[in-house]
């Protein structure tokens, strides 16, 4: 999962069945970059309690967003 130029980036959760607690399924997450995460094939992601935690990458799938609805899931976060 390649980030752009420090822009946002946003994944949907595709399994949580270590974390239920903190990832819901199908729901969309803002990504925080870490490079020394994304070598070592995990994901910094703020979940469910509000803070930024390391998941493993294969539990999402990257998305692309329109503009507006980043710029509103931003603001909501």
């Amino acid at each position: 999962m390649n980030h752009r130029n420090g822009e946002p980036r946003f994944v949907i959760c595709i399994h949580n069945e270590d974390y239920p607690a903190s990832l819901e399924l199908r729901k969309i997450y803002r990504v925080v970059p870490d490079e020394s995460a994304a070598r070592h094939k995990f994901v910094r992601i703020v979940d469910e309690s509000g803070e930024d935690y390391l998941y493993p990458e294969s539990y999402f799938i990257p998305i692309k967003l329109p503009a507006t609805a980043e710029k509103a899931l931003l603001m909501a976060s």
